[in-house]
């Protein structure tokens, strides 16, 4: 596989999970990371970039809301919405640092872009977050002391 697919699937697999699609981004990259194969920068990068992109999806999403909420494919349930909104009233904008959450998460920056939280501040933050996520998993696999 070249590196181009190796990055590239890593970014896809890594966007889709931030999405509408069940996806499993931390498993790729620990396979990709046990591998050894490629520099575990790139693999962080690729795979932090996807996952803050594809929130900027679920952002975008929750601008539009009113359009979209009814839909069977919306990335959030009522339920989710709800217990999100209720985090980001309480703690604002910072809620956005548990956007890497496997359950709530992607929930959290919907309700940002219904918020209109600021495109800049929601991807510092976010893009924070799910990046040292990815750091974890890397500590984790490569066993970094």
């Amino acid at each position: 596989m070249t590196a181009f697919g190796v990055y590239g699937g890593l970014f896809a697999l890594a966007f889709l999970a931030a999405t509408i699609f069940p996806a499993q981004s931390e498993l790729g990259l620990a396979a990709l990371l046990a591998r050894g194969e490629f520099p575990v920068w790139a693999l962080l990068a690729a795979a932090s970039l996807g996952n803050t992109l594809g929130a900027v999806v679920n952002w975008a999403l929750g601008r539009g809301i009113d359009r979209l909420h009814d839909r069977k494919w919306f990335p959030a349930s009522e339920a989710q919405l709800e217990r999100a909104a209720r985090w980001y009233s309480r703690w604002g904008r910072w809620s956005l640092l548990l956007s890497w959450m496997p359950f709530g998460g992607d929930a959290l920056t919907v309700v940002a872009g219904i918020l209109r939280e600021p495109l800049p501040s929601f991807l510092a933050l976010v893009a924070t977050a799910k990046t040292l996520r990815y750091i974890a998993v890397a500590a984790l696999v490569l066993q970094w002391p």
